[in-house]
């Protein structure tokens, strides 16, 4: 089905403790690297980049349990000394300021805080906000040039997650204009003896000073959309100055990034097996379906977040001491072959297809049905209206994010036929 051999991503060494998750042949194919950790056990101890030392769970049924496991607090305050000698890359007071999103909350106060943005990514306003989605692809796409090569990233992707995105919440045109999607890039830790590191501080007060930019019109010019009620239930002090920055923080770069991402990893998976994609091509009924197994396939959203156990436990076998972080491989759990018959294949017929691209549990993703929206709008409207499309570069040559958590590329050079 495929036309490329493996990426030699590891050799075959025995795994080492902790097991480095860095380097370039490890960002570009994870896969066979998740595949030993998997063989050898369900919990492996990890080393990042940064120096950062985690607990890796890996397979299908053991990140299930973890992400259901509410043993599990995903709050800072439960790291211990050693986890935030490193990990607390952000400085202060943007750390306390912009990090007490959903994504960092348990509950009772995550339940409080995620009943302020379901209403706005229910599956039936996604569904009533498609035409106008469809609007923004193909403006995009008319801008392109009109036969290739061009960057699908600079020309597509990096911008339709982001008109869409500001079409839901309620984020108006001259704002959605001024936003700079190198801000998205905090997310990627840069730690404090990092070259990088102004730069990485820079970026981070922008996003700030746009957040309350952000924050003060809709204050003034105050409408029935999320932001609104947002900033609202800010004013009515049902959340925190901080709690209201996060949210619009968490909406602004989770919100977007990934999704951009996700069509990047989509399309070189298609590439990579042309037969799927001129069979997608011609079939546009196909597109849901296909979607699920590109998630699984190939998830922008490689590992969780971190989580943390309260007091010393045992997960799965392995003990871990309290405070240490535990972050769950949802690649490695959609490869297993335990769940997913011939997992490394990409089979648009997949079903069932439970995989786990968007987590699982009180955490799962908010925004999966707009997710899965735009992936579909944007793969379907990118294979109709570029005929021909193909990888412009070596399949050795596409050159993945650094980014710890997540799986893309920040370009994609494409070749097409003269469009319609």
């Amino acid at each position: 089905m495929t036309i490329q051999e493996p990426l030699p991503a590891v050799d075959a060494q025995p795994l080492t403790d902790p097991v480095p998750l860095k380097g370039c042949p490890y960002k570009a194919d994870p896969y066979p690297l998740y595949e030993r950790m998997r063989e050898a056990g369900p919990v492996h101890r990890v080393l990042f980049p940064s120096g950062v030392q985690a607990w890796l769970v890996t397979g299908y049924d053991a990140a299930l349990a973890a992400l259901n496991d509410d043993r599990l607090g995903k709050n800072h305050d439960r790291g211990n000394d050693r986890w935030r000698a490193r990990a607390s890359i952000m400085p202060e007071p943007q750390h306390s300021q912009l990090q007490v999103h959903l994504l960092h909350q348990d509950p009772p106060k995550h339940t409080h805080m995620r009943r302020f943005v379901t209403d706005a990514f229910t599956p039936r306003r996604v569904e009533q906000l498609g035409p106008r989605f469809q609007e923004l692809a193909d403006a995009l796409v008319d801008a392109l040039p009109e036969a290739g090569p061009a960057d699908l990233v600079a020309g597509f992707a990096a911008h339709f997650p982001f008109r869409v995105l500001a079409e839901v919440i309620g984020l108006p045109g001259e704002l959605a204009a001024g936003f700079d999607r190198d801000w998205g890039k905090v997310v990627q830790p840069v730690g404090p003896t990092d070259p990088g590191r102004p730069l990485y501080e820079a970026r981070l007060k922008g996003l700030q000073s746009y957040i309350a930019e952000v924050v003060a019109h809709k204050r003034e010019h105050t409408d029935d959309d999320l932001l609104s009620r947002l900033v609202m239930a800010r004013d009515q002090g049902e959340l925190s100055q901080e709690e209201l920055d996060s949210m619009i923080f968490q909406l602004l770069v989770a919100g977007q990034e990934p999704v951009t991402n996700q069509i990047t990893t989509a399309l070189i998976a298609l590439f990579r097996h042309p037969d799927q994609l001129d069979r997608l091509r011609d079939d546009p009924a196909l597109m849901p379906r296909a979607v699920e197994e590109l998630l699984r396939h190939d998830s922008a959203f490689e590992l969780t977040t971190w989580r943390f156990f309260d007091q010393d436990s045992d997960l799965h076998g392995t003990g871990i001491p309290a405070g240490d972080s535990v972050i769950v491989s949802l690649c490695a759990a959609n490869r297993d072959p335990r769940r997913f018959d011939d997992p490394d294949a990409l089979d648009l017929d997949r079903s069932p297809n439970p995989h786990l691209a968007f987590g699982h549990g009180i955490h799962f993703c908010p925004g999966a049905a707009l997710a899965r929206a735009e992936l579909q709008i944007a793969l379907a409207t990118l294979l109709r209206r570029l005929p021909g499309l193909h990888l412009a570069i070596g399949d050795e040559d596409i050159e993945w994010i650094p980014a710890v958590l997540g799986r893309g590329t920040n370009r994609l050079p494409v070749g097409y036929d003269r469009r319609p």
